[in-house]
């Protein structure tokens, strides 16, 4: 609910101001809306790993002082013009609507025309990351009462069938997951290994096995996000606080007749599961690196050992753009009653609460965190 001080009504909003630096409460004006923009009423945001490295500074160029809270869904409470959706309908005062929350890609430059790379587009910006508080409009990150959409951001309604926090149980980790399986090509009958067992992880295993994975291997720690990967479809689960690195390797090949996982997909941000991950994938098989965003080191490897002789096919992931989006939202009417996405979301708190839950996130004591202002 917005606040009156003096003649301004105000948006109160959770603001990171720099590396390891305690959130800040503050207030901002309500903007004034450019023609094409909207001005939303969050429903929910969410606390992310993401949201940790902007905390410890891992990410570049971030302009700090930002609001994070770079996947959202909320009300349109004011609109300046008409906004239209990709299918053609009219965006109007009340719908429930998420957005992309990459924005300004150019569609005028080598990677966006030739390359069909809209995540390296030099001019993208990404809501909750790339875009400072420091000047008007501000709201412009998810840990807010309000957010202020920018003319030309592309906007999804939700479906009449989802309630906006079971979209939230997708939040940008299922978006990543579809830009992953895109990348691996599974086949019908493949043996998925997945490392990693955070949102990412998890939204891989629905996903695996929903793409015809006969066997999908969930690897990571805690137990509370493991065994719920036991609930939406993974066969084998490994703590890897139970067991050495090798000694995951040989569960691997124990699932898989000795050959190794057909695809592996990286899920971690921790680089020495590289060599783990490519050592657990057969011959001729496919390793898929998502979760390295941010630089927090180097790993060896041995180039013929385990790329070459091997055969490997190796591909990194970088961002989302609309279309995995999109298809989230789809899948999630979907899925949404085969699974439980209501157990997804383990913490749910307030924009004064986004400090304490931030550090929740890093202790791994929850599987998803939602800001509900």
């Amino acid at each position: 609910m917005c606040r009156i001080r003096g003649e301004n009504l105000l948006v109160k909003a959770a603001v990171m101001n720099g590396p390891f630096k305690p959130i800040e409460i503050r207030d901002f004006p309500v903007p004034k809306l450019e023609h094409g923009a909207i001005l939303l009423k969050t429903i929910a945001s969410e606390i992310c790993g993401t949201d940790l490295h902007l905390f410890k500074g891992h990410l570049p160029e971030v302009p700090y002082p930002i609001i994070p809270g770079h996947v959202s869904v909320g009300i349109v409470e004011s609109i300046n013009g008409e906004v239209i959706d990709l299918t053609g309908k009219t965006i109007d005062k009340g719908d429930t609507i998420t957005f992309l929350d990459v924005n300004e890609t150019c569609n005028n430059c080598w990677y966006c025309l030739v390359a069909k790379t809209p995540t390296k587009c030099p001019h993208r910006k990404v809501y909750g990351i790339t875009y400072s508080a420091k000047k008007p409009p501000h709201l412009l990150g998810g840990w807010a009462e309000h957010i202020y959409l920018k003319p030309g951001v592309k906007i999804i309604k939700i479906h009449d069938d989802i309630e906006p926090l079971s979209f939230m149980a997708g939040g940008c980790a299922l978006p990543t997951a579809i830009h992953a399986i895109d990348k691996a090509n599974i086949r019908f009958g493949d043996t998925i290994a997945i490392q990693g067992c955070g949102p990412v992880g998890l939204w891989l295993t629905v996903i695996a096995k929903f793409s015809g994975a006969f066997k999908v291997i969930l690897l990571g720690s805690p137990s509370l996000r493991l065994e719920f990967g036991k609930k939406i479809g993974s066969d084998l689960t490994i703590d890897i606080k139970d067991l050495r690195p090798k000694e995951r390797v040989n569960k691997i090949l124990d699932m898989s007749e000795g050959r190794g996982a057909d695809v592996t997909i990286e899920a971690t941000g921790t680089p020495n599961a590289i060599l783990e991950g490519l050592e657990m994938t057969r011959d001729g098989g496919k390793y898929i690196i998502l979760g390295q965003y941010t630089n927090v080191g180097d790993v060896e490897i041995n180039p013929h050992v385990h790329i070459n002789k091997k055969h490997l096919e190796i591909k990194g992931v970088w961002g989302t753009d609309f279309s995995h989006l999109y298809r989230a939202v789809d899948f999630l009417s979907i899925i949404q009653k085969r699974i439980p996405l209501d157990e997804f979301i383990t913490n749910i708190c307030s924009i004064e609460d986004a400090q304490k839950n931030l550090e929740a996130v890093e202790r791994l004591t929850t599987i998803k965190t939602i800001i509900k202002p």
